[in-house]
């Protein structure tokens, strides 16, 4: 493929990603994504022979993204629990987006999770990549396992549990103040039993 049709493939991966977010995988069709990507439909099948591999190219597409994010992330800051801090924060990043539309990750795999699970699996693989960053944060503080397993899906079920309930809530002081007191929780990981904490929030 030369360098125009990377090109269109990268227009059609880009627009796929959007409409994914903003309308659902199942709700999106081939037509959707020809009209987002200026591209006629009759092109997509040169590119893409179904949905379901539009679908593995944004979710790689997706992945790239957040190692890219992941290792700017490991390279500004030295401290793990700054680190750690830098996942919180993308909740107040993100305010806005997610009060509109929720979490691109969960609300991807929550859709595919009801009837199309092999589907989800492949999405899974975006929160699995975090967990695993995280896991690597918690060991750099000494964490052993179980803990380490434990907190690292703490860390992730409160995010995708704030995102959600400042979706339906429309409530941007509630994400605020839990995002903060997920940095408190993260400040004391180390000091104190963090796996009691997380339970006792």
């Amino acid at each position: 493929m030369g360098e125009k049709g990377s090109a269109k493939r990268n227009r059609i991966i880009a627009a796929a990603d959007t409409l994914f977010y903003e309308q659902g995988y199942n709700l999106t069709s081939f037509s959707d994504i020809a009209e987002a990507a200026g591209l006629p439909r009759g092109n997509f099948y040169y590119y893409f022979r179904s949905k379901e591999e539009i679908l593995a190219a944004v979710i790689d597409h997706r992945l790239q993204h957040i190692r890219v994010l992941l290792n700017d992330w490991n390279t500004t800051w030295q401290d793990p629990r700054e680190r750690l801090k830098r996942f919180v924060q993308m909740l107040r990043n993100s305010a806005d987006e997610l009060m509109r539309l929720g979490c691109p990750i969960g609300s991807l795999s929550s859709e595919l999770g009801k009837t199309q699970r092999p589907l989800q699996s492949q999405a899974r693989a975006m929160l699995d990549l975090f967990r695993d960053w995280i896991a690597e944060q918690l060991a750099a503080l000494g964490m052993t396992e179980p803990d380490i397993e434990t907190c690292a899906l703490h860390l992730i079920t409160v995010g995708q549990g704030i995102s959600l309930v400042a979706s339906v809530y429309q409530d941007r002081t509630m994400l605020t103040r839990e995002a903060t007191a997920l940095d408190d929780w993260i400040d004391a990981l180390g000091a104190t039993d963090a796996r009691a904490q997380g339970t006792s929030r």
